[in-house]
């Protein structure tokens, strides 16, 4: 019983923070607009961006008082708070976001994901993320793009437009490579070679180091697991049943294996593709480790 009064409590709190930072941020991004100057914007930018650590760090109080979290992390110790990085993280719940943002928002920039073109719609969450100059991306088909050629290339210029506007601002850009949450059922309908991950894609994490490669100084290899609460984490972290959280992260470079013309050298592609393999082999083995 007092599993599902923590439930609806901490629900509650969640959407009330939500909300309230959303409108905040909201409201930064107005004052942005009407503001004359490059150096007032970006004032307002970093003024929205707090507001985005505010929320983390509230979330990250309201689901401490209620969870007997042991934290296991790895691999932080010489983040920079001033830096560029593109991170890349396995995906199982909306619990990842949480995480995320809780371990890295006082050690690198505040996190920013690219995002469905239907989460826009979304109350609150998406206008905060449009005003927080977060990517949201309408991804184009093999099938769709060869009915309307015309559309090709569209989502590199579109991922280009978006990250221009982290240039001038320390910036950490998230992208999920699987593309969507991780699940046995899907690992089973698509075939995944992984034990416990899906087949990584490597188009998305092009697209970004097409756009902005030259200026990450790092690319953070995350791997997220919850050895505990493997089926419902966030449910189970809502209810106050969170176990344990396990957050290992490995510094790897942007070197020439990363660097190059992903969507017109052929063999550049294939030495991607084999690099991001290499990478989600290492991630499932970790994975083995932890969960034995």
């Amino acid at each position: 019983m007092l599993a599902y009064v923590l439930l609806v409590v901490n629900a509650c709190l969640v959407l009330v923070n939500t909300g309230f930072c959303s409108v905040a941020i909201c409201v930064a991004a107005l004052i942005k607009l009407l503001l004359p100057t490059p150096s007032l914007k970006a004032y307002a930018t970093r003024l929205a961006n707090w507001f985005m650590w505010l929320w983390a760090t509230i979330n990250m109080r309201i689901l401490h008082l209620s969870n007997p979290v042991e934290w296991d992390v790895e691999g932080v110790d010489d983040l920079n708070r001033r830096g560029w990085y593109l991170m890349i993280s396995n995906h199982m719940s909306w619990t990842d976001i949480v995480v995320l943002c809780s371990v890295f928002k006082d050690r690198i920039p505040m996190p920013k994901f690219f995002l469905k073109q239907q989460l826009l719609y979304v109350p609150f969450i998406g206008m905060s993320c449009w005003a927080l100059d977060m990517p949201f991306m309408r991804r184009y088909s093999r099938e769709y793009l060869l009915r309307h050629p015309e559309k090709r290339g569209q989502d590199l210029a579109t991922t280009r437009r978006s990250c221009a506007k982290f240039k001038h601002i320390p910036t950490t850009v998230v992208n999920y490579v699987e593309g969507t949450r991780f699940t046995s059922e899907k690992q089973r309908a698509t075939k995944s070679a992984y034990r416990h991950l899906l087949q990584p894609k490597s188009g998305g994490i092009a697209y970004t180091l097409a756009a902005m490669g030259e200026q990450f100084e790092n690319i953070l290899d995350v791997t997220l697991a919850y050895p505990d609460n493997q089926d419902m984490p966030f449910k189970d972290m809502l209810m106050g049943k969170m176990q344990r959280i396990v957050v290992r992260v490995r510094v790897l470079p942007v070197d020439e294996r990363v660097s190059g013309d992903y969507f017109n050298d052929k063999p550049y592609k294939r030495q991607f593709q084999k690099w991001l393999g290499g990478v989600w082999e290492h991630k499932d083995g970790l994975l083995d480790d932890i969960y034995q």
